[in-house]
């Protein structure tokens, strides 16, 4: 009798007067982890390659990006470099005119009664042309140099026994160049022998 109530002790909770669940399992004895197969093994090796791919397309992708981008920073500066370019080639086409008049000007007059006003002429003139010389326009120096029908436009000939074929004797109007592309080639008299020497169409534009 007494051995039947210590069993029935043991059924019961001591804190609660309620029938005690069962135990709970005794840990230290983890689940075993479960071993990836080999499908599951090559399925993630493609996983990976495809995503590994995928950036690299990403990359190149921003690669070709950014390289149009400096692409287009350059060719909008370059043609807004030409704009500028071509506004100024226009404004020295207008002042040329303007250092014609000076220099006809200036050789009108050669009397001693009109030096000072040549020389407030001269300087004026001088004036603006460093002013338009600072923005890329140059003279042709033309005077005493070899006919060049890239830089030299002749309207007269003239036989010269003191000088070779192509000399240029006199120029009647300067020629012009801005940035090294002539804006108007020099009108000149250029030495022509006949019957030696290039004919003289030659030295005809």
């Amino acid at each position: 009798m007494a051995e039947a109530k210590r069993e029935e002790e043991k059924i019961f909770s001591y804190d609660t007067g309620e029938r005690a669940t069962d135990p709970p399992p005794v840990s230290g004895s983890a689940a075993p982890t479960p071993v990836p197969s080999q499908e599951d093994e090559s399925a993630l090796a493609v996983e990976i390659a495809k995503l590994r791919a995928e950036k690299e397309d990403l990359l190149q992708t921003l690669v070709r990006r950014q390289a149009d981008f400096e692409n287009y920073k350059k060719r909008i500066e370059r043609d807004r470099h030409e704009e500028g370019r071509r506004g100024l080639e226009r404004l020295m086409m207008d002042l040329i005119p303007v250092l014609d008049g000076f220099d006809r000007a200036l050789h009108a007059h050669d009397e001693p009664g009109y030096e000072e006003y040549r020389k407030g002429m001269q300087l004026i003139r001088k004036q603006l042309f460093d002013a338009v010389a600072r923005h890329g326009l140059e003279r042709i120096d033309a005077a005493g140099k070899i006919f060049d029908p890239h830089f030299h436009q002749a309207i007269e000939r003239a036989e010269s026994p003191e000088h070779s074929d192509g000399f240029i004797l006199h120029v009647f109007q300067d020629g012009y160049l801005f940035h090294g592309r002539v804006l108007r080639p020099a009108i000149v008299r250029v030495v022509v022998h006949s019957g030696e020497g290039p004919s003289p169409e030659a030295f005809e534009n």
